[in-house]
């Protein structure tokens, strides 16, 4: 009876992503369709009323208003780079910019989810406290890293474990492989949490096991963005989830209400297996991150696969994001109590990073590692947009002797993003830092490795919505093993680029494009 059964259950799984086919008819007549529709209708309101309100305004008045805010804008803590572009609008259109200014600000979209998150932060320290130990045994190898773990533990909460191993996985064909593995196994409870999931052979493949295992008893929930409506999954898709007994939830799904809510997604990629092992990296859970559907030419992405202890960071994360929209009891000892030490050298520090958050922790990994790294800083990223302390740090590593080398796309997926993208390429070459394009495709690998003991794999792109305003996560690797696949991997995918030179020649309307639009940067 059994027997029979299985292959059934992987046929329903089928039947339902065939059901859900992306189509141009979905998106016009969907529920999806409707809310964005209601939600132009009134950002056209706003447009109107904020251009209807200037022509009552007072020359002198608007004037006198915009410095106001402006000097409101100076004041406050934040980036630079965010600063000269809402005061570039703010001068260079008033009427328009300090009402949406304000509207920002205020954070009436998010101030819910906000408190909501601190007040599950608050709730869950107690199951993340400090390790002296293990900081101090670190402290004995690498000083300057230590200070990295102490940082980490008095700014965010999270710190760096041992016990715990890492398998590098160089790409998204071994990610998905490992992943199949891995979740046949599950006997107790699976965790995903992507940014993307779209229905296609990827997802249906996951998704008949995951049916499987929750028909078998084994607890499985799916937390994905809610930008996966527009386009890609039904609006109602957590609900037919349901009925295979998967319990399922979209991050702020839209709705018909302007928000500034929006501005903040759930970028993070986390699967959990039974807390014996948890999966991040850059991969999403859609077919062109297996190269089964071919968007812009190879797409290369990368992934790490964690055992032991460190799981537990991971297990409690998506735990933390899960209950942002949930009023009840959550038993977290049941599965961070999972996690089980395994014997493995090295140091492994899980980390997540949230715009809600004063520190922006992504950026400050990424930093510590250019201002330690004595030998060499190699980093992979779709997205090359960054502000001017990133800029500096970058190109004085390179000054100081460090080989910097950073790889990007050839072929974009945004053509304004890539132009923006390359705007930054002279002050970087002429800063000394190596950039180059990997001309089979796109890559979307997020990863620096340095000075052949740190890795980096994780979600966190180098650009302003990763490291200020999307949550992200990501995994530093210390003295592992895995630390030498990153490098080796990275020197194999160097050999397929295209080295950037300062003599190198742009289109002039590409060149136009990324100049007029690097000023608005911090907003893409």
């Amino acid at each position: 009876m059994e027997e029979k059964r299985k292959p059934r259950l992987e046929e329903d799984a089928v039947l339902l992503l065939n059901k859900g086919k992306r189509g141009l008819g979905r998106l016009v007549f969907g529920r999806t369709a409707l809310i964005l529709a209601l939600l132009a209708a009134q950002l056209l309101l706003l447009f109107a009323g904020f251009f209807r309100l200037g022509e009552y305004t007072v020359y002198g008045g608007s004037m006198l208003l915009s410095l106001a805010v402006a000097l409101v804008v100076v004041n406050r803590p934040a980036n630079p780079a965010i600063k000269i572009t809402w005061i570039l609008l703010i001068m260079l259109a008033p009427v328009f910019a300090v009402p949406l200014y304000l509207f920002v600000d205020l954070e009436l979209g998010h101030r819910l989810a906000r408190a909501r998150l601190e007040e599950i932060s608050r709730e869950t320290a107690p199951y993340t406290p400090p390790c002296p130990e293990v900081l101090s045994r670190l402290q004995e190898r690498d000083r300057a890293l230590a200070g990295l773990g102490t940082y980490m533990e008095r700014s965010a909460g999270q710190r760096f474990y041992e016990n715990s191993g890492a398998l590098y996985l160089e790409s998204g064909e071994a990610f998905f492989q490992e992943v199949l593995r891995q979740l046949e196994q599950a006997e107790r409870f699976i965790f995903l949490e992507y940014f993307i999931v779209e229905e296609g052979y990827m997802w249906g493949r996951i998704l008949s096991v995951l049916e499987r295992k929750a028909q078998a008893g084994v607890e499985v929930r799916v937390l994905y963005d809610g930008t996966c409506a527009i386009g890609k999954l039904p609006y109602q898709y957590p609900g037919q989830l349901e009925k295979l007994g998967i319990h399922c939830k979209m991050y702020a799904p839209l709705r018909p209400l302007v928000s500034t809510h929006y501005n903040n997604r759930d970028h993070r990629k986390i699967l959990v297996v039974d807390g014996r092992c948890a999966f991040t990296g850059g991969v999403n859970l859609a077919d062109e991150y297996i190269n089964r559907r071919r968007l812009h030419g190879h797409w290369k992405d990368t992934a790490v696969l964690l055992t032991g202890e460190a799981v537990r960071a991971f297990t409690l994360l998506f735990l933390q994001m899960w209950n942002v929209s949930k009023r009840g009891e959550e038993d977290y000892l049941r599965y961070l109590d999972a996690s089980a030490a395994v014997e493995a050298p090295g140091w492994v520090l899980p980390y997540g990073s949230s715009p809600f958050h004063r520190e922006q922790v992504g950026r400050m990994v990424y930093m510590d590692i250019l201002s330690r790294a004595s030998d060499y800083v190699h980093i992979t990223t779709p997205y090359l947009i960054v502000d001017q302390e990133m800029i500096t740090a970058l190109t004085f590593a390179a000054k100081r002797g460090v080989d910097v080398k950073i790889i990007v796309p050839s072929v974009p997926d945004k053509r304004a993003v890539f132009a923006v993208t390359r705007s930054y390429y002279r002050e970087l070459l002429e800063g000394g830092v190596e950039i180059y394009e990997y001309t089979p495709g796109f890559i979307h690998a997020k990863m620096f490795v340095s000075d052949g003991d740190t890795a980096v794999v994780g979600s966190i792109n180098l650009d302003y919505r990763s490291l200020y305003l999307h949550f992200e996560c990501a995994a530093l690797l210390y003295q592992c093993p895995a630390v030498g696949a990153v490098e080796e991997d990275f020197q194999r995918t160097l050999a397929q680029c295209r080295a950037v030179s300062l003599g190198d020649k742009e289109r002039p309307l590409r060149r136009l494009t990324g100049w007029l639009l690097r000023p608005l940067a911090p907003l893409m």
